[in-house]
């Protein structure tokens, strides 16, 4: 059993999560997404909402760090309630939330490490996740230098400089 019993039981999941690297992408679904046939598919659903969209991804953003956030530019006008989940949730962690059309949401499907099905029914409900690092684990020896940008990422994600 896991040591954090708060953090995600999910075996699989746990494992796309590890697996991931700078500028991998997970991507979390609605059920209704049309998953590629060779995509690596983790499959949450149960139930038509269950589990939700936005308790998925609550749990992979405690334990991933995103450097963009990506979703459909229908959101903010047409389902206004699940953008103010994003910037709620993402929004002030140094983390990029950007929007492009849905059908390029889908298409980014191909390109995905790993794709998460929920039992969402929420509008647009598809969540593009590119990973990041922590720039401050590899900038902690005597003779490296972070440079301005990485310090200014780094504050954002914690409050605070390097």
């Amino acid at each position: 059993m896991k040591r954090d019993e708060d953090g995600i039981l999910h075996a699989e999941l746990n494992h796309a999560i590890a697996r991931m690297g700078h500028t991998d992408t997970l991507i979390v679904t609605d059920a209704g997404f049309p998953i590629p046939q060779d995509a690596w598919r983790i499959d949450l659903a149960l139930t038509r909402g269950v589990p939700g969209l936005y308790d998925v991804l609550e749990a992979i953003h405690a334990e991933l760090i995103p450097e963009t956030v990506t979703y459909a530019d229908a959101v903010p006008e047409n389902n206004p309630a699940m953008d103010e989940r994003l910037q709620e949730l993402y929004g002030g962690t140094g983390t990029a939330l950007e929007t492009i059309p849905h059908e390029d949401v889908i298409a980014h499907g191909a390109e995905a490490k790993a794709i998460v099905r929920t039992g969402s029914y929420v509008p647009w409900g598809n969540v593009i996740i590119e990973c990041g690092t922590d720039p401050k684990p590899f900038f902690d020896g005597d003779r490296e230098v972070m440079p301005e940008a990485y310090e200014q990422r780094y504050e954002e994600m914690h409050g605070e400089r390097p």
